[in-house]
């Protein structure tokens, strides 16, 4: 898909006033902003805790866990139909690294997502805005 027809992201990779908190615990723990990330764009599939692990084990282990988070932007990318910018997903996360996390991160909040609740946390909240609450459905005189 092409920049132009793309959609565009919602804060800038440089924006990371509009959120210092996020911005914190970015810098000094980034395996908790990738896990909600990656818990979110794997649609549950992947919990938060099991991606952070494993943001750990590769940065310990491996190396840069750039080469992991890349991956999950790309991903992030095609969901919503963003461009590639400022670069290739790769080259932000090398060079740009805790950006592109709390930038992931604004753009999944400005989404609608309260990413300290997971995806089941937000699902079921969805689900309960389209229905009654438990113990008035069925009332009558």
């Amino acid at each position: 898909m092409s920049s132009e027809a793309a959609m565009a992201w919602s804060t800038g990779l440089c924006d990371c006033c509009e959120d210092a908190g996020n911005c914190c615990l970015t810098c000094f723990c980034p395996c908790v902003t990738f896990g909600r990330i990656a818990e979110i764009v794997d649609r549950g599939s992947t919990s938060c805790g099991t991606a952070g692990l494993l943001y750990t084990l590769m940065m310990f282990v491996v190396g840069p866990p750039w080469i992991y988070s890349c991956f999950y932007r790309t991903k992030l990318r095609r969901q919503y139909s963003l461009p590639k910018e400022p670069c290739n997903d790769c080259l932000v996360h090398c060079f740009c690294h805790h950006l592109a996390l709390c930038q992931e991160y604004r753009e999944l909040q400005h989404r609608g997502f309260d990413m300290i609740i997971g995806w089941q946390g937000n699902m079921e909240r969805k689900g309960q805005a389209a229905t009654l609450p438990p113990g008035t459905q069925g009332m009558s005189r």
